[in-house]
């Protein structure tokens, strides 16, 4: 499987539409199942499980400084009670939904059932801060001994006496509550402590206040008594309530004084209230300052507002007993047309992947000729030409091998079946091994040892191994030094040869490299100048370097030959003279040492009127090699 394209493609393929498939089931499921969502039950016992809700969230937010983590208790919520329940910013930003299922959810109700917020007045009222229900434990009179008992308490707002207690201080208020009890049972009295059903506020010490007709005992707190000893710093406020709470009369005070409004601060169980002064009527001014007070004094420690929405409980199930046939069968259709048009698909992507591959193989055993065909303008498309492209490359580097191998050994067969040829005459005594013979052998050696010093020079130059020697070097000098050395085999030729040098040209290059490219070029404009004619080497400054130039008006190069001039061997067939006397090499040689200085060659010629060719090196040179 790992080695079929076609097989993956299809596995890939199928296992997508079967995500598809299920995510599709899912979502129809889902939202058939919440179709209800948006109904509230009306009746008194819905209504009491919704204050439940809101009571349990309204205490999440009074002890928590943001609403991170309440997704927990809303799921559980939601789950014990069997509501939907959602949680958002007041600007609708989603913060828990019981309903949410992969980042999504059905849409919430148009009205929020209440606003959830701990910094409101009426939520935080200090003088009803406190409210015990199924505080009135019954206790049969003459039950001095009875034991302490655990009574519901009702969420509590922020800032009643036991907000913000550590669990230090919680164990601590136990052991006072105890105390109490034991105290107030030493004086004769009957007593018991309330707690909270999950223990997050202080134990509450309740004794008896009257009895019923009954005889049954009536159980409240006990007052606020300067003679009680059995209570003290049982009912004191947390750490953290004495400051909320001294920020909050802080704000108040400052903005009551900056409105001039009279008002008297109070303490309730160790926090201080204000209070507006006996008589005073409460302006909208002092309820203003009051509840902006306990607002920002509250703020850093209680969550912000949120939207709290209620609904019917989902009942989500994905694949039930009654649709679970009707899945079955609608995800086997979707698999079944995903698979054919998968196998169409892959047939057509694997079909061109196919041909490159054989393609590939047959290049491989030497058809170097052989093509893809290629149709559209896709990614297969681009790989098909850019095979065709490599393929073509291949093919005419190594027609250009085989052609230069048989220059070589054309090149080399020449002077050796010369030198050969007069050996063995001077062997059988037909020619006199005399000083002119030995000069003859001579320039036939010199001609090959040039030769191989030129296939030399190309090998290390297409490896990047031409050695370079910089040095600054005035060009134009380099250029007299190539006229004259020159010189006699152009006036041996009957051509004129000079230099155009008018200024000196500093330049950082190789003298000996520079001196060879610019005599291959000279050496050749001569051998192609008829007699009477004249070469002209020039050196001239351009905007960012040097042009060097070799002129003359000799035969002239066809167009169609120029592009090819460069490579190595090359002939054209009017011109095949061109190479007379010399390697063939000269000029690939040549573009190789400007390419070694960061330059350039170019050629221009016209057939009849002659050529100019220019070396272009900059003024700054890198040399490579």
């Amino acid at each position: 499987m790992r080695r079929s394209v076609l097989i993956r493609f299809l596995g890939l393929s199928l296992a997508v539409a079967l995500g598809a498939v299920i995510a599709t089931a899912v979502l129809a499921t889902y939202s058939t199942s919440e179709k209800l969502q948006g109904e509230i039950d009306a009746n008194t016992g819905q209504l009491q499980v919704d204050g439940q809700i809101y009571a349990e969230l309204s205490k999440y937010a009074s002890n928590h400084p943001t609403w991170s983590g309440v997704d927990k208790l809303v799921h559980e919520l939601a789950d014990r009670l069997g509501r939907r329940v959602a949680v958002t910013d007041p600007d609708g930003t989603m913060i828990a939904d019981s309903a949410r299922m992969l980042g999504a959810g059905p849409e919430l109700p148009s009205v929020p059932a209440a606003t959830i917020d701990a910094r409101s007045e009426g939520f935080a009222k200090l003088s009803g801060a406190l409210n015990v229900y199924a505080a009135r434990k019954t206790v049969a009179a003459g039950q001095a001994n009875a034991t302490v008992e655990t009574a519901g308490v009702a969420p509590l707002p922020a800032l009643y006496p036991g907000w913000g207690l550590t669990e230090d201080e919680l164990r601590q208020r136990d052991k006072l509550a105890k105390q109490a009890v034991d105290c107030y049972r030493a004086q004769g009295k009957i007593a018991s402590i309330a707690k909270a059903g999950d223990g997050s506020i202080p134990p509450q010490v309740l004794i008896e206040s009257s009895r019923s007709a009954a005889g049954i005992s009536l159980m409240e707190r006990p007052g606020v008594d300067a003679k009680d000893t059995c209570s003290p710093g049982l009912n004191a406020p947390s750490a953290k309530a004495k400051i909320v709470n001294d920020d909050e009369v802080r704000r108040a005070t400052a903005c009551l004084d900056a409105a001039g409004i009279d008002y008297s601060i109070n303490d309730f169980d160790g926090l201080k209230s204000v209070d507006p002064k006996d008589g005073t009527k409460v302006t909208d001014k002092f309820f203003a300052c009051t509840t902006e007070a306990r607002s920002q004094a509250l703020t850093p420690y209680v969550a912000p507002p949120a939207k709290l929405y209620l609904g019917s409980k989902s009942a989500f199930n994905v694949f039930s007993g009654e649709g679970m046939l009707r899945t079955a069968a609608t995800a086997l259709g979707v698999l079944l047309i995903a698979a054919l048009v998968m196998v169409f698909a892959g047939r057509r992507l694997v079909r061109p992947i196919v041909a490159l591959t054989g393609a590939a193989q047959r290049m491989r055993n030497g058809d170097h000729a052989t093509r893809v065909p290629v149709t559209g303008k896709d990614e297969v498309a681009r790989l098909g030409h850019a095979f065709n492209d490599m393929a073509e490359s291949i093919q005419r580097h190594d027609f250009q091998r085989k052609a230069m191998v048989s220059d070589v050994a054309h090149e080399l067969r020449t002077p050796l079946a010369n030198i050969k040829g007069y050996l063995v005459a001077s062997e059988d005594g037909v020619v006199p091994l005399d000083r002119e013979l030995v000069v003859s052998l001579l320039e036939e050696t010199d001609q090959l040892e040039h030769l191989v010093n030129d296939l030399q020079d190309l090998a290390l130059a297409d490896a990047g191994m031409l050695r370079m020697h910089p040095a600054s070097r005035d060009l134009s000098e380099l250029a007299q030094q190539v006229v004259l050395a020159h010189r006699p085999a152009a006036e041996t030729a009957g051509v004129a040869l000079s230099a155009d040098v008018p200024e000196p040209a500093i330049a950082s290059v190789d003298s000996a490299r520079i001196r060879q490219a610019l005599g291959n070029l000279v050496s050749n404009a001569v051998r192609f100048t008829p007699p009477g004619g004249h070469v002209v080497v020039g050196v001239r400054r351009v905007d960012d370097g040097y042009n060097l130039t070799v002129t003359d008006n000799g035969t002239g190069i066809a167009d169609e030959h120029l592009p090819h001039l460069f490579d190595r061997f090359y002939r054209a067939e009017q011109s095949r003279s061109r190479t007379t006397g010399g390697s063939g090499l000269g000029l690939a040689i040549t573009k190789h040492l400007a390419e070694a200085h960061s330059g350039r060659i170019t050629v221009a010629s016209r057939l009849g009127s002659g050529s100019t060719f220019t070396i272009w090196l900059p003024a700054d040179a890198t040399l490579s090699g």
